[in-house]
């Protein structure tokens, strides 16, 4: 995990009141759950740390990558949802299948950020060997590169950001 992110205070959560009804998505690859679940159940308690509860948190299956620009798009076009963070995994096979899946999921993602104005996170694993997937999807106090935390942090500190943007007055 980068260390420079790591070290940074997690943002705090949104200006928005308890009772406002806004939330963070995500959307988990059941391909290869026993990883994928690692990511989510890190970024969900990286998410906790930031004071965001269990009941703010919108959790959605998705089939495999492939699927994730699909429900991430219907998760972001809701206005209750304020960022979407997705998690998979594409392995290095005998065929370039998986170059193919995960541009497509990488490139879908980003059209559906860019189009909704909204965080949509790529925390998709795109590895050569099983052993890689899972040393960046076990958490740091596992020895893993805890890839599902960094996605958090990185949704935290992105809307963060636009809140910023969105204070500043115009000229």
């Amino acid at each position: 995990m980068s260390r420079a992110r790591e070290k940074r205070p997690l943002p705090a959560r949104p200006a928005a009141s308890v009772s406002d009804g806004r939330r963070i998505a995500c959307v988990v690859s059941r391909y290869h759950e026993e990883l994928t679940g690692a990511l989510q159940a890190s970024a969900l308690a990286t998410l906790a740390e930031a004071g965001w509860s269990a009941e703010r948190v919108l959790v959605v299956a998705a089939p495999g990558a492939f699927e994730l620009p699909l429900i991430a798009q219907s998760l972001a076009a809701r206005a209750d949802v304020l960022a979407v963070l997705c998690f998979g995994l594409v392995l290095k096979g005998e065929t370039e299948h998986d170059l193919y899946i995960s541009e497509a999921c990488a490139q879908g993602l980003m059209r559906v950020a860019l189009d909704a104005r909204k965080p949509v996170l790529f925390g998709v694993l795109t590895c050569a060997t099983l052993a890689q997937a899972e040393r960046r999807a076990r958490r740091e106090s596992e020895g893993g590169l805890d890839k599902g935390r960094e996605v958090a942090r990185a949704a935290l500190e992105a809307l963060a950001a636009l809140a910023t943007v969105a204070a500043e007055p115009h000229r």
